[in-house]
């Protein structure tokens, strides 16, 4: 994707959507964690916005099955693209903002990245996403 094609700016709310009926309210739990997050960055806000535009829909079985297995599937996923993430932004070489640190720490920190990375590809228990999508094609 070109350079400077995502806004600069995002309006939180905006993927907000329509009360579905039969769609119950966020729980605490959940609308908790997506409030201590605002205002972090434009990309949060965007994210958190997804995470409350799926966890309202009024979803089909088929899309939940898609949905679970997209968010934590076979590796190829928006949990592995966490971790990516997390090791890119733990790099000097491709995060410009950790350019005042000393050699030493920014090893360190991008040691930490990778160590991050890698852990939740290898331990994090996409089986449970996997099995629940494979009972709802089941039914």
């Amino acid at each position: 994707m070109a350079k400077g094609s995502y806004p600069w700016y995002h309006r939180p709310g905006e993927l907000q959507p329509p009360v579905e009926v039969g769609v119950p309210p966020l729980d605490d739990e959940l609308e908790g964690v997506l409030d201590d997050t605002a205002g972090v960055h434009p990309g949060v806000d965007m994210i958190r916005d997804g995470i409350r535009l799926l966890a309202l829909d009024a979803l089909t079985a088929d899309q939940t099955q898609t949905i679970l297995s997209t968010i934590a599937g076979n590796g190829t996923d928006l949990l592995a693209a966490f971790g990516l993430l997390v090791q890119r932004l733990t790099n000097a070489d491709s995060n410009p903002a950790l350019d005042g640190l000393d050699a030493e720490t920014a090893k360190q920190v991008e040691l930490c990245g990778e160590r991050f990375a890698y852990e939740l590809a290898e331990f994090a228990p996409r089986d449970h996403t996997g099995e629940a999508a494979a009972l709802i094609d089941r039914s």
